[in-house]
């Protein structure tokens, strides 16, 4: 074989040559004999094997007791040449390099020839690694999910189905049908039919809005029926299964003939009798009633729908142009006559047919055509019924019912009339601008969403836009089946104070468990604030079932008062952050912390990040004996700025008394190296604290300190007869590169006592970036 031939052509002598070329030359033949070696040659073998067969030979390992870790690892580094992120976490480096080779490979970044150990002809890279992938990222225009859905790797996107969880995409750019069509089946086939659980959006500064539609509607589980006709030449085989299923349920009830065998046909019709057909799909009885009873008569016909995307009222172009849809002639449900300006409409669109992909890219986008002629864009509804027409959950008008209201919207496409298959569990968008009207469209969307349990929206410019989000999480809310229970959003301009938000969200929201709301800045535009909820602050907050509360100020003031509503009504909340906020007195800490103490009885873990408590030593202590806490943080806080040393021995004395805290974590505080060595006597031999992290990153901490600190708690532990209750210990972002040496012995002693997590950082370099930034 090349590799190892022109290894042996280079070194002739090389033993390593050698028996790669006869282990690469004689495998499969003697592939069972050799799986029966005893593991002592087994243990020298395992090294010469290539991909292919060290991944075969993993099972025959572990029955000898050996571990192909450090190999994986090595072939990592070899091939790879990069230091994977979080390394120190990595449970399993083989499962680590087959997913990251999978998705390199797929990108074109990784020649399989580079390596001899890749270069193996029983090898198929993408067909072998993909039971691995666990998580899977598609970039740029796709080009992986046009490769996937390629007919040579159908078994490669089988494989995927059953073991890809986590699906990102990140830097899209606008692409064209066809890519939007490998799109839409490998969406169909990971998520609708498959165990993506997960789907995630990043940096994408201008979206699409055709291609970010689609990625949200069959995250949420719905694609038209018929859409396989239109984006493939042949219906999905598991569809089509199921399809041929409910046809002969259908058949049994005496359902129409004519749509039962539309599916089979379709594809040799002309376009006229391939879009007549799919319209008929579109009425048929596989649609589950996601409307309210009180429309579906009047829903049940496929209406004009003038579509329209963007946000401007320009032309739109060939691709987004108005359709027309015409009423199928044969339908089950007899269907009420046009009438007005749908019958107008229709006129218009005789012998015109839509492209049939037009009914897919803008099925969750709705126009009406008001009396001036001019479109008017209206959001989508699953059909909240109410007497005047509006929506229960956001008051804005029903836009989902053609009967609803006597001068109602002509055109619509209608969420009855889509299949609603298998849907994600998370979805997150990081840095994607949600305009208006893409937020009305994920609101309706969030609003049946039940198998949604975490929406994550950062940097998304939602302002008042937030709003809308809530209405379909509060309908959301309503579904018994609801599973809906983490919620973060983050963005650069806060459109209403934080706390009145957290009201706004848990009176919306009162099964939630999880509450992240986070902002840099205040908006700057006070006349732009929110008015549409000017009760929320007022309103009291149901009992709600909220365990996590992170709340990340834009530099606001902290006032207990305003945190009280909600701490009465969390009476399970078990973790507190508070980031960024300022204390407008001394007093208002002392009050918090009672606040604390009598509406939170379950509190575990209190974090304050970049909040000042230089002058709040008193509070601090409290904090530090409290009996129910078992995590406190204190990051960044300024602790030391002007404290004694007094405040210092309170502070070991309190942590020495404590014996219900767990973790302590002290990051950015200025500890030094006396500080640090002091803090070694939280452990001495007279301590009941019961203490196992501690996290004094970023405190300025030099190697000499280092290896002070780490003797001081040798003499702890032979004090207390070699046990210490110290297990784990990070370092990040200190000076030990000031000297290698000393750093290195510390180290070395301090991983006989307990886990370190530490980086290489270099302090000089991030000296001079703070001098530059100064």
């Amino acid at each position: 074989r090349r590799g190892p031939e022109a290894a042996m052509a280079a070194e002739p002598h090389s033993l390593f040559a050698l028996s790669a070329a006869a282990v690469s030359r004689s495998m499969a033949a003697l592939e069972r004999d050799v799986w029966a070696l005893p593991g002592h040659l087994l243990r020298g073998l395992l090294p010469l094997l290539t991909v292919f067969h060290l991944e075969r030979a993993e099972h025959a390992a572990r029955r000898a007791g050996l571990s192909t870790q450090p190999i994986w690892r090595k072939l990592w580094d070899d091939v790879m040449k990069t230091r994977p992120p979080n390394s120190e976490s990595i449970t399993c480096w083989r499962k680590k390099f087959l997913e990251t080779f999978f998705s390199n490979v797929l990108h074109g970044v990784l020649d399989v020839s580079s390596d001899w150990r890749l270069n193996d002809r029983h090898f198929s890279p993408l067909l072998h690694s993909s039971p691995h992938v666990s998580q899977l990222t598609l970039c740029n225009m796709l080009q992986g999910a046009v490769e996937l859905t390629a007919q040579h790797n159908h078994k490669v996107l089988e494989n995927l189905a059953g073991s890809l969880r986590i699906l990102k995409f990140q830097h899209l750019i606008s692409c064209d049908q066809s890519i939007r069509r490998s799109l839409v089946l490998l969406l169909h086939r990971l998520i609708h039919h498959g165990s993506v659980s997960q789907v995630s959006m990043y940096s994408w500064p201008v979206p699409d809005a055709v291609l970010l539609v689609l990625i949200l509607t069959m995250s949420a589980g719905f694609w038209r029926s018929g859409n396989a006709l239109a984006y493939h030449s042949s219906p999905c085989g598991l569809c089509r299964e199921e399809d041929k299923g409910q046809s002969q349920e259908g058949a049994e009830r005496g359902c129409n003939a004519e749509q039962e065998g539309s599916s089979g046909e379709n594809q040799k019709k002309s376009p006229k009798e391939t879009y007549a057909a799919m319209n008929s799909v579109l009425s048929g009885p596989r649609s589950p009633p996601l409307q309210n009873p009180a429309c579906e008569e009047t829903s049940s016909e496929v209406p004009c729908g003038h579509s329209s995307i963007q946000g401007d009222s320009s032309p739109c172009s060939s691709s987004e142009q108005l359709s027309c849809h015409p009423t199928p002639q044969k339908t089950r449900r007899r269907l009420k006559p046009a009438v007005g300006r749908k019958r107008r409409c229709l006129r218009r669109s005789r012998g015109q047919y839509a492209d049939p992909e037009d009914l897919y890219d803008f099925v969750f986008t709705v126009a009406r055509e008001n009396n001036s002629g001019l479109l008017d864009k209206t959001r989508i509804t699953e059909g909240e019924n109410t007497e005047n027409c509006t929506s229960s959950s956001s008051g804005s008008p029903c836009a989902g019912h053609s009967g609803c209201k006597k001068r109602g919207p002509a055109g619509i496409l209608s969420l009855k009339a889509a299949h609603r298959f298998r849907s994600v569990s998370t979805l997150e968008l990081f840095s994607v601008p949600l305009t208006g009207e893409m937020c009305r469209t994920l609101s309706n969307l969030l609003s049946s969403w039940v198998s949604l349990e975490n929406l994550v929206l950062s940097y998304n410019g939602l302002n008042a836009n937030i709003s809308c989000i809530l209405s379909g999480l509060r309908a959301l809310s309503r579904h018994a089946e609801c599973r809906f229970r983490v919620l973060r959003v983050s963005d650069m301009f806060s459109h209403m104070p934080c706390m009145e938000l957290v009201r706004c969200v848990l009176s919306a929201l009162p099964q939630l468990h999880t509450l992240s709301i986070s902002f840099d800045l205040k908006n700057q535009l006070e006349g732009s604030r929110s008015e549409a909820n000017p009760s929320c602050s007022e309103a009291e907050i149901p009992e709600s079932c909220l365990e996590v509360l992170e709340i990340r100020f834009p530099r606001e003031a902290l006032h207990a008062a305003f945190l009280l509503p909600v701490l009465k009504a969390s009476k399970s909340l078990q973790q507190l952050s508070l980031d960024s906020a300022t204390l407008p007195c001394p007093q208002e800490l002392g009050l918090l912390l009672e606040l604390l103490r009598e509406c939170t009885p379950h509190l575990k873990k209190l974090s304050f990040h970049d909040v000042n408590l230089a002058e709040h030593q008193k509070e601090v202590l409290l904090l530090l004996q409290d009996p129910g806490l078992q995590e406190i943080t204190f990051s960044f806080c300024r602790l030391f700025e002007s404290s004694t040393a007094e405040f210092l021995s309170e502070i070991i004395n309190t942590v020495k008394r404590n014996s219900s805290l767990k973790s302590l974590k002290l990051p950015g505080n200025r500890l030094g190296n006396h500080r640090l060595v002091a803090l070694a006597d939280i452990f001495s031999e007279d301590s009941s604290s019961s203490l196992c992290q501690l996290d004094v990153s970023s405190n300025c901490i030099k190697p000499d300190g280092l290896l002070e600190f780490t003797k001081k708690l040798e003499g702890h532990m032979q004090q207390r007869g070699g046990q210490l209750p110290f297990t784990h210990l990070r370092l990040f972002q200190n000076w030990l590169d000031q000297d290698a040496d000393t750093a290195q012995e510390a180290l070395q002693r301090l991983r006989a006592l307990c886990s370190v997590v530490n980086d290489s950082w270099d302090s000089s370099q991030a000296f001079a970036d703070y001098i530059s930034v100064m």
